[in-house]
């Protein structure tokens, strides 16, 4: 049996190569090098009392906490088995049949949309602009893409991953309500991932209002290091969750995941370390990736950075040679818009990032 993985899979990576999970490096899975909070180590240690009940259907704890974090109503959350989950509830709930998707980018989108029967469009961003989207072309596809004549089904969404998957690009917040509210006057539905958003909370749109027709994508799994536990959100209108609940196997989110994430979104003392330490190790990291002849890293808001190896070099040999080596990369290859020579790395600890360089400078 076979199952199309995005990195991460340490356990697939151990049985092949005949070690332990634990002496592997994994770089492929862009996950908070400080690990889980301390808080919720501690909520783990005496977590037995849950293990006998079903959990709670409606995350009650989580969503109460999420709404006294951001500041909205409890009704605004729908909380998912990560924010896979959610991704693939969307396109039943709110028909969605065909989406816009600005990319290179993320490719669970595209796969919720096949699954659901539905198709994809996209808007690229190129090399030469440093991967990074113009507005102006994706505001300029969602205006073509409703008009009479163009296409066999009219545009139903679009969607944005802010700070973006695999290449770490950003756009600021008003661009991002810019795209929402365009799309709510198109009357399209405007989705915006921020699962890694918690590196860089100023191209958050989740501080102020939502515009019309928006929904917000967040998850524990990368800032917080729990994706073991399998627990993301999702920020919209009372109604258009409702819609989301509604597509939602019961008993999707497991009792230890709600209540361990309360307690990690509670702990301000390790968000505060996580974010200093990965402002000065990304850095760090990124300059002696530049330093490794003929490679190309580029800027990057969130806590991984995509290469380009030299011309002439592959990225799948590359990631071949490392993993024999325990160290297991991003292989970005098949990333729609980027090229053979893709890959991404995660930002580690100071040790591990150097071991990385090292390899890599042989390779």
């Amino acid at each position: 049996m076979r199952r199309a993985v995005h990195g991460g899979d340490v356990y697939g990576a151990a049985r092949e190569l005949g070690r332990a999970p634990d002496r592997l490096l994994d770089f492929s899975a862009s996950i908070n090098p400080l690990g889980p909070s301390p808080a919720v180590l501690r909520m783990l240690s005496r977590a037995r009392t849950v293990l006998c009940h079903y959990p709670d259907p409606l995350c009650w704890d989580l969503r109460q906490a999420l709404a006294a974090y951001w500041r909205r109503s409890p009704q605004a959350f729908i909380i998912g088995n990560g924010s896979t989950e959610l991704i693939h509830l969307l396109p039943a709930a709110l028909r969605i049949g065909h989406l816009l998707v600005v990319g290179p980018t993320f490719s669970e989108y595209t796969s919720a949309m096949a699954r659901s029967g539905g198709r994809v469009s996209t808007v690229l961003a190129g090399q030469t602009d440093s991967y990074r989207p113009r507005l102006e072309l994706v505001l300029e596809a969602m205006r073509q893409a409703g008009r009479a004549g163009t296409r066999s089904r009219p545009l139903d969404a679009v969607l944005l991953c802010n700070p973006n998957s695999p290449t770490g690009v950003a756009w600021e917040a008003g661009a991002v309500r810019t795209l929402a509210r365009e799309a709510a006057r198109l009357g399209l539905w405007c989705v915006v991932d921020e699962t890694f958003a918690d590196y860089c909370e100023s191209v958050s749109i989740l501080g102020k209002t939502l515009p019309p027709r928006t929904i917000v994508l967040r998850s524990f799994t990368k800032f917080y290091a729990l994706p073991g536990l399998r627990v993301g959100y999702a920020v919209a209108s009372p109604v258009v969750v409702q819609q989301l609940s509604e597509q939602q196997p019961p008993w999707s989110v497991n009792m230890l995941a709600q209540q361990v994430a309360v307690a990690a979104l509670q702990d301000d003392r390790h968000r505060r370390r996580s974010l200093q330490f990965m402002d000065r190790e990304r850095i760090r990291l990124q300059r002696g990736l530049e330093r490794l002849s003929g490679v190309r890293a580029f800027p990057t808001k969130a806590n991984f950075i995509l290469l380009e190896l030299p011309v002439g070099q592959q990225a799948t040999r590359a990631v071949s040679v490392l993993r024999r080596q325990g160290l297991l990369l991003r292989d970005c290859t098949h990333v729609p818009g980027l090229n053979d020579r893709s890959l991404r790395v995660a930002v580690r600890t100071r040790r591990e990032n150097d071991r990385l360089l090292k390899a890599l400078s042989c390779v």
